[in-house]
């Protein structure tokens, strides 16, 4: 991996973005912000699976104050995400938001943008300048033709200079497309453009399914190039999946180690076990399970504790006997029917004894 392109730090509430700080993920919530109990349900969600920064929409007078409800139940940074009516940031500012989202083309003009970058500035608030391919001004979108990479770049550092001629440099700045060449090429020019933190991701990326390999791709090659501070994978499904999505994309890059990594065998005609059910129920479990530790499903007693002999603990089985492994050695033998459940209790204490680990309080 390339070294990580050297970005301005700013603070969104308590979490550092830039300046060398580990790449954060975002997600946004998908309730109506006006629902303040599902609202803060599904950030509490969010929260446990990891998720550092949300974003919610601010569409009307009444989601500003649900906000100020919201606010109080919840523990990770919440950006509000506003467009056209500039009142709204601001009011979103005085309720405590600790970070607005907004395209400075659509906000009404110099004027209405000076206050909220007034009050940002007052309130100690980063402000996210938002550029997409559906949101680029008509003299740019004339110029080019379409959003070319080009385009959302020219419209990007128009926007940063706007905000900067205000004397104003807290600042992020987010350039997507759902096309991920023209994100992938747009974020490699930006970022030898500006030293404000980049917010990256494939817009409208799709389902659960499709939106995940789309942006696994763009993603990959953005962070793998050293371009990025933090990230939201959109997706048309559960704003927990991104979350998800997002960790793992990071862990395979080896930016981050957060939570337990899963591997599994392919599946062959060798198979005396459901590795398929196994692995999908090992990693559904594994939701409480916090430490960095590397989980192996395998489908042979023979060959899977040493074809996975690098991870910290792992399963194998034949046709009615499992095994459990460390290290790939061998530490239990089960019934089948029991695998799961004796595997989960070894993972626990796994995780248990990392924890105190980590804290100090074994040796």
């Amino acid at each position: 991996m390339k070294t990580r392109k050297k970005t301005y730090k700013i603070n969104v509430g308590h979490v550092v973005i830039g300046g060398g700080a580990p790449v954060t993920v975002q997600s946004m919530t998908n309730t109506d912000t006006r629902d303040v109990e599902t609202t803060c349900g599904q950030i509490q969600r969010l929260e446990k699976a990891g998720c550092e920064i949300v974003r919610v929409a601010v569409p009307d007078v009444s989601a500003v104050q649900a906000l100020e409800k919201i606010l109080r139940r919840v523990n990770i940074p919440v950006i509000a995400d506003i467009h056209f009516n500039h009142c709204l940031a601001l009011q979103s500012m005085d309720a405590g938001v600790h970070g607005i989202r907004i395209n400075p083309g659509n906000i009404g003009g110099k004027t209405r943008l000076a206050s909220v970058v007034k009050k940002a500035s007052e309130k100690g608030v980063p402000i996210r300048i938002g550029i997409n391919s559906g949101s680029l001004e008509r003299d740019i979108l004339q110029k080019y033709g379409r959003p070319t990479a080009e385009a959302l770049v020219e419209s990007a550092l128009r926007n940063i200079k706007l905000i900067e001629s205000l004397s104003f440099n807290r600042i992020k700045v987010s350039i997507k497309s759902s096309d991920i060449k023209t994100t992938v090429d747009a974020y490699r020019s930006i970022s030898k453009k500006t030293r404000h933190p980049l917010h990256v991701g494939i817009t409208e990326a799709g389902t659960a399914f499709s939106g995940s390999i789309r942006s696994a791709i763009g993603l990959g090659i953005i962070l793998e190039e050293g371009i990025g501070d933090t990230m939201r994978v959109s997706l048309s499904a559960d704003p927990v999946e991104e979350v998800r999505v997002g960790f793992e994309i990071l862990k395979c890059l080896g930016l981050r180690k957060a939570g337990p990594e899963l591997i599994s065998c392919p599946t062959c005609g060798r198979l005396q076990i459901d590795v398929i059910k196994i692995a999908e129920e090992v990693e559904r479990r594994l939701v409480d399970v916090n430490s960095s530790i590397r989980i192996a499903v395998m489908g042979c007693e023979v060959n899977g504790p040493g074809e996975a002999k690098e991870a910290d603990i792992g399963i194998a089985g034949s046709k009615n006997l499992g095994v459990i492994f460390k290290k790939g050695k061998i530490i239990k033998k089960c019934k089948k029917t029991d695998l799961v459940d004796k595997f989960m209790k070894e993972v626990l204490l796994l995780d248990k004894t990392a924890a105190l680990l980590k804290k100090g309080d074994v040796e």
